[in-house]
């Protein structure tokens, strides 16, 4: 599905069945068919603060999403829009709109805390929506992001002696945008105007103190600070009167507040041109089928009482993709075979030739389409199936050769068996005869072209059955003396043991290039299979830099606010990655 994605409204993507989070099949089948890479914009934040009207203006939309109009909570679960990115030509903007959280009608927040997990793993820009201003109520309300080290894995076991399993967070999370609604204060601090995204950064800074009190107060604005490795903000003037704000839908931009629809177009502008698509560890751009995978498999695991874990996820989703690269890759390989072989070649080395080529050719689609090959598992099955597929061409090849060239005996000898039925050469001088007419046939079967490569043993094993005939008519030929004979004798078995030796000959010059061949087969997919981990290495260590750079910058943050506990424990985190990125290169396997 390219830029044609015809969704007329959202669907529900995660239904929310009395407490209990559900695929919905409809969804999935939508995201199933998006070919293009995805950019997930997910939105959050307390019920009846105007989350769907945003995602409705992303979409481009006055309708979609509902947005309600009393104290109760619409949408229920996760909802997803899909349309055509605005300004990323060959992308699809994927919409998530999540039930409003804490909804005291559910009268239980596990649920709320699972949809927030959800909205982080699957988006590539978080947006938190909330009414007023960053105070502390602002704050408390969102303490689902200190619950995140109990709802989410990065890895499925760390290693010991490592720092916690949040160290890693910051390299897979989504940016993170603050939306403030009816915001009616000035943007100043200490008396000075500022912007709202340092607005956002100085309602981020922690408080001195080691009471119950001063940890409640720090420990959101920590878990934002390290866990999200871009962070905005955006505030937005109450769009129109209270009495208004039920018609939202359907009030044209010139009956609401001018501020607010600067605001929100300015909003819009920056998802449209700052959100990133979503990606996951190692550089593997995410499209419709892979986060239909990734739903399921996050989904799969809360329902079975499991934490969602990203590397888990992107392992699962490898095991899938690595089998159809496998499939894709052979199904190119024998489709290409089948277009340009033309059986029978006139030589084995003709074949492998092509098998050479249309073998690279099939490693290359493997390359592209797997990640992730732990070990070279799959690689190594491609190799398997590519061999296997090549010996079946070639006994094809063998069988052809053998069918045209049995065609070819029948068909040029029989005169020669009819005229021996018919006693022509029972007569003196009839073995010469007889020799000379197996020369000429001999050389007109040589002259014939595509015979392939059982030309001469087909040949050798027609003029084998004939020996007995042969024999008989050179014993008859009274023309002949005893020590002619005998020499005739002699003759035939030299000329039946160089062909004999021949044979020998081709068969171990076939079992050469067979060998040949495999060892040309080893060292392609070894060619190839460096390149990528070349690539993927780079792609690792570009991340973890990354990564390092944001812990180092919120290291010196910390340190200059004096949190030098805190800064401590960043540290470690930090010694970690360092050692992560010093360890020796995984070696390229292949056998």
């Amino acid at each position: 599905m390219a830029s044609e994605i015809h969704m007329s409204g959202p669907v529900c993507l995660i239904e929310n069945i009395k407490g209990q989070l559900l695929a919905n099949q409809e969804a999935l089948d939508i995201l199933s068919a998006i070919t293009q890479p995805v950019v997930v914009v997910a939105i959050v934040g307390l019920y009846r603060t105007g989350k769907s009207y945003l995602m409705n203006k992303l979409a481009g939309k006055k309708k979609g999403f509902s947005l309600g109009s009393t104290v109760q909570s619409h949408t229920k679960g996760i909802w997803m829009w899909c349309v055509p990115h605005p300004r990323k030509p060959g992308h699809t903007l994927v919409l998530l709109d999540t039930e409003g959280l804490g909804d005291v009608e559910k009268g239980d927040n596990q649920n709320d805390s699972w949809i927030f997990a959800l909205a982080i793993l699957l988006s590539s820009t978080f947006v938190y929506n909330s009414m007023g201003t960053i105070n502390q109520q602002a704050m408390d309300q969102l303490h689902y992001v200190t619950e995140l080290t109990d709802r989410i894995r990065a890895k499925s076991s760390p290693e010991e002696n490592e720092v916690e399993d949040s160290a890693d967070f910051v390299s897979f999370f989504p940016d993170f945008v603050w939306t403030l609604r009816d915001f009616s204060l000035d943007l100043e601090v200490d008396g000075k105007s500022v912007s709202a995204d340092e607005y956002l950064e100085n309602s981020l800074k922690l408080v001195q103190g080691t009471s119950q009190k001063d940890k409640n107060f720090n420990l959101p604005r920590l878990c934002i600070r390290k866990f999200f490795p871009k962070k905005k903000c955006f505030v937005f003037d109450r769009p129109a009167h209270r009495k208004k704000l039920g018609q939202l839908e359907t009030l044209h931009d010139n009956e609401l507040d001018s501020e607010f629809v600067q605001q929100v177009a300015g909003f819009c502008s920056y998802i449209f041109n700052h959100s990133k698509t979503k990606t996951l560890s190692g550089g593997i751009k995410v499209n419709g089928p892979r986060l239909q995978n990734l739903v399921l498999t996050y989904i799969n695991a809360i329902s079975s009482g499991g934490l969602p874990c990203m590397e888990n996820a992107v392992m699962a989703l490898a095991q899938i993709e690595n089998a159809a690269a496998v499939q894709k890759a052979t199904a190119h390989y024998v489709q290409q075979m089948h277009q340009q072989l033309q059986l029978p070649t006139e030589t084995l080395q003709e074949l492998l030739d092509l098998h050479r080529a249309c073998e690279k050719e099939a490693i290359e689609i493997f390359i592209r389409n797997s990640f992730k090959d732990v070990d070279q598992v799959f690689q190594k099955e491609l190799g398997t199936h590519l061999e296997t597929k090549r010996d079946e061409f070639c006994k094809q090849n063998m069988d052809a050769s053998s069918d045209r060239c049995s065609g070819l005996v029948q068909d040029i000898f029989s005169p020669l068996e009819e005229e021996v039925k018919q006693g022509v050469y029972s007569k003196p001088g009839g073995y010469r005869l007889f020799i000379q007419k197996i020369q000429d046939l001999k050389k007109k079967y040589y002259e014939e072209p595509r015979k392939g490569i059982q030309a001469e043993e087909i040949l050798q094993k027609y003029l084998q059955s004939k020996e007995d005939v042969t024999d008989a008519i050179l014993q008859t030929d009274q023309t002949l003396s005893e020590k002619e004979k005998e020499i005739e004798v002699e003759r035939v078995k030299a000329e039946s043991a160089q062909a004999a030796a021949k044979m020998l000959e081709e068969m171990q010059k076939k079992n050469e290039q067979m060998m040949e061949q495999k060892e040309k087969s080893y060292q392609e997919h070894l060619r190839q299979l460096t390149e990528r981990m070349n690539t993927e290495r780079a792609q690792l260590m570009a991340e973890q830099e990354k990564t390092l750079a944001l812990k180092l910058q919120e290291q010196a943050r910390l340190l200059k606010e004096g949190f030098k506990e805190e800064s401590r424990q960043l540290h470690n985190e930090i010694q970690n990655l360092k050692k992560n990125m010093e360890r020796p290169r995984p070696r390229c396997v292949i056998s």
